[in-house]
């Protein structure tokens, strides 16, 4: 993905391509370097591995800004006061959103996305919804049809949430809820 993406940005003479691809490159690699850390941590004999911090919601707007640099328009919307959370549920919050957008970029063609973070009192909801704004997209129409959303769905449950997906006039929407205090599962 990083390659084909340095080689259509080092081909194309539009800097809004070079820009995006440049984007995509640098998730790609984000991407690596996180799945080369796991890869350590199962292969470690004994020794201890060196670990980055895993991202959470505070990171959230470094990824939002990457994938509009990569041309989705997203939106961010926050409800309610915002929280400590326990490091297991605030990684599963990003993952489920990261996944979710990764999705609306891969699924939905020309559409624009919409990120809402809802703290209630003994749970948070996220409500990430892909707005198709050109030609009909191809989205993920059975829940079952992707790996990604098995993904989602086993980080939720994981905390004892939920998560559901489900096609709405205007695109997709993934709704999960996690709670503060995880039950796990």
């Amino acid at each position: 993905m990083v390659v084909e993406a340095q080689a259509l940005g080092a081909t194309s003479n539009d800097g809004k391509v070079t820009e995006s691809t440049d984007a995509i490159a640098e998730l790609g690699r984000q991407a690596m370097t996180e799945m080369h850390a796991t890869l350590r941590l199962l292969r470690a004999d004994g020794d201890t591995p060196e670990l980055s911090p895993q991202p959470g919601l505070g990171q959230l707007d470094r990824l939002l800004e990457q994938l509009r640099r990569a041309g989705l328009e997203v939106e961010l919307t926050v409800e309610g006061q915002p929280r400590q959370l326990a490091r297991g549920v605030d990684l599963s919050a990003f993952r489920i959103i990261q996944e979710a957008l990764t999705n609306v970029v891969k699924h939905a063609g020309n559409a624009s996305a919409q990120v809402t973070l809802s703290y209630q009192a003994h749970e948070m909801t996220l409500t990430i919804i892909d707005i198709e704004t050109g030609s009909p997209a191809v989205i993920l129409k059975q829940p079952s049809d992707g790996h990604g959303v098995i993904g989602m769905r086993e980080r939720a449950t994981l905390f004892g949430g939920t998560l559901r997906t489900e096609a709405i006039p205007s695109g997709f929407k993934v709704t999960a809820t996690l709670p503060y205090a995880p039950t796990t599962s």
